[in-house]
């Protein structure tokens, strides 16, 4: 029997659940062990049975904010000070000590990058293929730019050559990584690239995602993961779908604003459709939107396939992937290059249409919402992704990967 210590970004909604999953998927020879920070989504840790151990230091919202834009390509400046990386790889080489932990899952808790290396452990990191090394370094338009224009495209290219260089070359990495990872033994993390590259990086994508990729050794793909809460549905959602009018589900994950949710929610309003929306956590008190949008708490989404006829996301990938495991069309809206990719790709595939953020109060985006309704062949596409996505687990593949791995190690 051996321990893995499981370290999320706990305020990050997909990447906790990400982790539930293939702590789920481990055999009953292992012990799951969670971390984390902040508080956001403990609750769904604990409620899902798993021994959780809070930390500190806390984060502020404007340093979470911070740290998920500098994952994100989205900005530089990160609250990654010396005094915090010191004092948070001091606490989690304790934990993994005390708790006797043999791995090391994280997601965009970038000190566990020193913390297993200090401790002799290996690191694992399942995440999406975008922003990742081998899309960075392969990809010519990473959507920084938006828009399909000549001089959009244009601009996208240089803008993604200057992130390439950035990103693989340039000691752009926090300088507090590079000193705290001295002081404990560790190699120098002065990249982005080498930030964010742990000992096996687990994609979480489909094959026809990675076309025309060539990965690196310590890339492999190991397919979907995506939240699969157990709670039941609010009975309100069936009640809507026996309704005459289309039924869409608004999904805006834990990376959202409050100005794109009521944007969303007033635009939808105003179609002859009934929407459910599990948005209530950008919602203020004063806020009053349309009668035929109908604001519920976190929802199981994986449940929904059946009774909803589509769905307007943000883009985030375990948003995507359960609309296309349970075969609904959607209209995506990327808030950031990763989540732009991730809509790009199912637009491609035929199942999706992609619409900026900026357009949410125009006519492009309620036109998006029609044709996806409307139009057959999104239904017809998203059906056959669905049959696709059931013959994956991701989950199940990362856990025996981590299990092969503490057996080579011979615990």
């Amino acid at each position: 029997m051996a321990t893995v210590l499981f370290c999320p970004a706990t305020f990050n909604l997909a990447e906790t659940t990400r982790m539930i999953e293939v702590a789920r998927a481990l055999s009953a020879d292992h012990t799951p062990v969670f971390m984390g920070y902040e508080t956001d989504f403990v609750s769904l840790i604990t409620d899902a049975g798993f021994d959780y151990r809070p930390r500190t230091p806390v984060w502020t919202l404007r340093q979470r904010e911070q740290a998920m834009a500098f994952d994100q390509g989205r900005g530089v400046r990160t609250p990654f000070t010396r005094a915090l990386v010191s004092a948070r790889v001091r606490t989690e080489r304790a934990l993994i000590r005390e708790v006797g932990a043999r791995a090391v899952v994280t997601g965009t808790n970038l000190t566990s990058w020193i913390s297993a290396r200090a401790e002799g452990i290996p690191l694992f990191y399942p995440v999406p293929l975008a922003l990742t090394e081998p899309h960075v370094d392969q990809t010519p338009h990473l959507g920084l730019i938006p828009g399909d224009g000549r001089v959009s495209r244009g601009a996208d290219r240089v803008a993604s050559a200057l992130l390439r260089a950035v990103y693989t070359k340039a000691p752009f990495a926090p300088g507090a990584f590079s000193s705290v990872a001295k002081e404990n033994g560790v190699g120098p993390l002065r990249t982005v690239s080498s930030l964010l590259n742990a000992d096996r990086n687990l994609l979480t994508t489909m094959e026809w995602e990675l076309e025309g990729f060539e990965l690196p050794a310590n890339f492999e793909r190991v397919g979907p993961i995506f939240a699969q809460l157990e709670q039941p549905l609010p009975p309100i959602i069936e009640s809507l779908a026996a309704d005459a009018r289309p039924l869409v589900y608004l999904g805006l994950g834990s990376s959202a604003s409050r100005r794109l949710a009521l944007g969303a929610a007033t635009a939808l309003g105003a179609l002859p459709i009934n929407v459910i929306a599990p948005i209530g956590h950008y919602l203020e008190p004063q806020d009053v939107l349309p009668d035929n949008v109908h604001v519920t708490d976190l929802l199981p989404a994986h449940k929904l396939g059946g009774l909803v006829d589509a769905a307007v996301l943000h883009g985030g990938q375990g948003t995507v992937q359960t609309a296309c495991a349970t075969g609904i069309p959607f209209v995506g809206m990327g808030l950031q290059p990763e989540q732009t990719w991730n809509v790009r790709v199912c637009e491609r595939r035929g199942n999706a249409i992609a619409v900026s953020p900026r357009h949410v109060s125009t006519t492009r985006f309620t036109d998006a919402v029609r044709r996806i309704l409307a139009d057959p062949g999104y239904r017809a596409t998203a059906k056959s992704v669905q049959e696709e996505f059931a013959a994956e687990d991701g989950a199940a593949a990362s856990a025996r990967l981590i299990e092969s791995a503490v057996a080579a190690d011979g615990t």
